[in-house]
């Protein structure tokens, strides 16, 4: 029989953690599961699970100095009834197009990270947001950028006496205006796995000019991944429709998709530009 806990505070959690679970391996720390247990329908749980849903006090989203916290069981629906931004506006996008309500009320944005699915939706958005992961664990915290917290399919930098605590978004260009989006390809409008989707952020000046943009494309490899060629090509340019066109196959060639029920590789590579032509077309207009 497998193991179950579930603490109300963090320091119990870091030191369940830190022992290990009673069967002499990792806990399994799982906060809405809504990936977890349909996972494994059919079959008698075998892992010793860590649940963090009491641990009081990691479900706020705030203003915080330098830029925004998004606490570890903060959940889709909290961040789309949130008092955010336009920074957050593509992000939010991405909270009511996760599952139905029931998932969205449950399921976590941090989970969604460290869930590590290369079609999890919240990724490429947290990606264009430059956001860091907090971890806690013994005696230390850390932050790690997220684009070198996820390593591959289902695989992360935690280390299995550590638990994520958060995540940092930081604050824009002072004296910019900001705009984002999220842009998501499946077979139907809900309740589907992505076949290609992307995230933009764009901060321009006075003069319309892009200070910085930032573009994210998930489904299409085992990580989501930045475009940082195109990024720095559309630095400095006008922040017109027309400069969504810039955006050609080259800049995307880093791209390594996979052929799936839900599409070729072929398919993939080339729906992306075009879902990356749209998510500047609406960002930049």
């Amino acid at each position: 029989m497998a193991a179950y806990l579930r603490p109300t505070r963090l320091d119990e959690a870091l030191d369940a953690l830190a022992r290990g679970g009673p069967g002499g391996v990792p806990w399994t720390v799982v906060a809405g599961a809504t990936d977890h247990y349909p996972a494994r329908v059919g079959r008698l749980p075998d892992e010793d699970v860590l649940d963090v849903t009491a641990i009081v006090g990691l479900r706020d989203i705030a203003e915080v100095h330098g830029g925004w916290w998004i606490g570890a069981l903060a959940t889709w629906t909290d961040l789309a009834e949130a008092s955010l931004p336009p920074l957050f506006d593509g992000l939010r996008q991405a909270a009511v197009a996760i599952g139905g309500l029931q998932i969205q009320a449950r399921a976590t944005v941090v989970g969604n990270v460290c869930n590590a699915s290369p079609a999890a939706d919240g990724v490429p958005n947290l990606l264009a947001l430059d956001a860091t992961v907090e971890l806690a664990g013994g005696q230390q915290t850390r932050r790690v950028p997220l684009v070198e917290f996820i390593t591959g399919n289902r695989r992360t930098v935690r280390r299995p006496d550590e638990l994520v605590t958060g995540m940092v978004v930081p604050a824009p260009l002072p004296g910019t205006r900001v705009r984002s989006t999220f842009q998501k390809l499946g077979s139907r409008a809900y309740l589907v796995i992505s076949i290609a989707m992307v995230a933009a952020v764009v901060e321009v000046d006075d003069d319309r000019l892009i200070k910085r943009a930032r573009v994210a494309v998930g489904a299409c490899s085992e990580v989501a991944q930045r475009l940082p060629a195109l990024e720095t090509a559309l630095r400095g340019r006008r922040a017109v429709a027309a400069t969504s066109t810039m955006a050609t196959a080259v800049h995307l060639a880093d791209l390594t998709p996979i052929d799936d029920v839900r599409g070729t590789a072929e398919y993939r590579r080339d729906a992306a530009l075009t879902t990356v032509r749209r998510a500047l077309e609406a960002v930049l207009s």
